[in-house]
């Protein structure tokens, strides 16, 4: 059976993730998470190259905030320890070294993680 990473993501976010989640749409190329704040996450996993992924964290309709986990190789990152690993923290060009596993199923739940932990903080979820 052909590994599917889009539909693996999806199982582990409505397993082990359900207090986020209020419904996971199947795209043309990624999947949308809805999340249960009203914003939102896309998964994109690379079909041709191993291992490339990213997750965005939409938010700027509600508080001007995004985030996002990449790993495509983008010149401007070069510096990080982490390259071609980044997280962009809030704002498109607010780059960090990465603070998630590398690989896209711990990577994913980490950043996941990181999604509950900042709306608990915040009160938008229980």
């Amino acid at each position: 059976m052909k590994y599917r990473p889009l539909e693996t993501l999806a199982r582990i976010a409505e397993i082990e993730y359900s207090s986020l989640i209020v419904q996971i749409d199947y795209l043309v190329a990624k999947l949308r998470i809805l999340v249960k704040d009203g914003s939102f996450i896309d998964i994109w996993v690379s079909e041709k190259l191993s291992n490339r992924f990213g997750f965005h964290w939409e938010r700027r309709h509600l508080d001007g905030k995004m985030f996002r986990y990449d790993n495509f190789p983008d010149t401007h990152w070069v510096n990080l320890t982490s390259f071609p690993f980044h997280f962009h923290q809030e704002y498109q060009e607010n780059v960090i070294d990465a603070p998630f596993a590398r690989d896209i199923e711990d990577g994913f739940r980490d950043f996941l993680s990181f999604v509950k932990d900042y709306l608990e903080k915040r009160g938008e979820i229980v």
